[in-house]
């Protein structure tokens, strides 16, 4: 982990032009040193790459910032081989305290010696329900329950307001248009919609016009503001005539994003069990992904033309894998998340050279932490951690 020791934040006019005219003068500093919204002054990238070269070290400088660049061709180096990319996700519920972390990811990969039987009796739908609303936005994350939600508002309303944004990707889009594309992103939220159904959708729910290139050019908006970030399929070597489905899961970076969209509260969530649980596993899969990612392991989703699926494939770099569905909870969805698991493991060890799982877990939203008998974990969220 890395603690910076000093830091600038061009965050003013006056701090832009200061860094433009002299990027390099923003290295000068305590080490490891972050330079906050360095993208508003592309040449520090530059600069960072420069003094890399003759005096390395590791951590040296925090790069951190909301966008790209608003032109690229002033980055004139990758980066590969000084420069780590890192995403910067919103908290889980591990980072803010919301967990109670008996059950760690990384000890199921490693045999779950550590596996914590826990009833969990104090956490209910009403509490997922306002965690998914809320978000994982430090400034929502810090404030107290009452208004926290009110917070995660004004954050919504302010995500399109590009009267001085530099990037013309942002500046020349019509915040009206984005709105209604995070709609319908948010209407199809855990699913594999098709890009032509979420185009439809939009021209039907606004009597717009928009093709293909249009819809593209702002998709790549949004996913660039760290809005929308689609969940690709996982592709095991399967030796048969199975077809793997490629289409990637539609997600958000952040739940609370798809509540605003939509004006979804914590009560409307309660009233439509079957649409809280899509916005469930959302939230779910936003968590294993920052789980994950301390392992240097990465979040898919798999399903083929069988109608075998499973929610989320958590994949590390020595080729160790784990499947998780994820379920509100109860007997009955339990019960089906674990029966599709198995039936996943045994398919892949009769039709592919995928190693064997390392563990088979249905990930709830309440409910207790526990084995089954037939070895499949059963954990709620408000009990995971790294």
């Amino acid at each position: 982990m890395l603690y910076q020791k000093s830091f600038v934040k061009l965050n003013t006019k006056q701090a832009i032009a200061m860094a433009r005219l002299n990027p390099k003068a923003m290295l000068k500093g305590e080490t490891p040193r972050l330079i906050d919204e360095w993208q508003k002054a592309p040449d520090i990238w530059n600069q960072v790459k420069d003094d890399l070269d003759f005096n390395y070290e590791f951590g040296k400088y925090i790069l951190t910032g909301s966008s790209t660049p608003a032109d690229k061709t002033e980055v004139h180096h990758s980066g590969a081989g000084r420069i780590a990319p890192v995403m910067m996700r919103p908290m889980s519920l591990w980072e803010s305290k919301d967990s109670k972390g008996g059950v760690s990811l990384e000890d199921l990969f490693n045999g779950g010696e550590a596996f914590t039987w826990d009833t969990n009796e104090d956490f209910t739908l009403d509490d997922v329900a306002f965690l998914l609303c809320r978000g994982g936005w430090p400034i929502s994350v810090l404030a107290s329950k009452d208004i926290a939600i009110e917070i995660t508002k004004n954050y919504w309303n302010g995500l399109f307001v590009f009267e001085d944004q530099e990037n013309e990707r942002f500046r020349n889009k019509k915040p009206e248009v984005l709105k209604m594309i995070i709609r319908s992103y948010a209407r199809h939220i855990s699913t594999e919609a098709a890009i032509s159904t979420i185009i439809a959708d939009v021209r039907q729910s606004n009597e717009r016009t928009m093709d293909t290139k249009t819809f593209d050019d702002y998709l790549e908006a949004l996913k660039d503001l760290y809005i929308l970030e689609d969940m690709p399929a996982w592709n095991p070597n399967i030796r048969s005539k199975t077809s793997i489905r490629s289409t990637p899961t539609r997600h958000f970076v952040d739940t609370s994003i798809a509540c605003r969209a939509l004006g979804v509260m914590p009560e409307d969530l309660l009233a439509d069990l079957e649409s809280f649980g899509l916005f469930f596993e959302d939230m779910a899969v936003r968590d294993l992904k920052v789980y994950a990612g301390t392992m240097g392991g990465e979040v898919k989703h798999y399903r083929d033309n069988a109608g075998l699926e499973c929610d989320a494939v958590i994949h590390l770099e020595n080729g160790q894998w784990g499947a998780v569905e994820i379920k509100l909870g109860g007997d009955e969805l339990i019960e089906a998340g674990a029966a599709s698991l198995k039936r996943l493991k045994t398919k892949l060890a009769e039709k592919s050279d995928e190693k064997a799982p390392s563990f088979l877990m249905v990930l709830t939203a309440v409910g207790g932490s526990y084995q089954r008998e037939d070895g499949v974990y059963v954990a709620p969220i408000n009990l995971l951690k790294p």
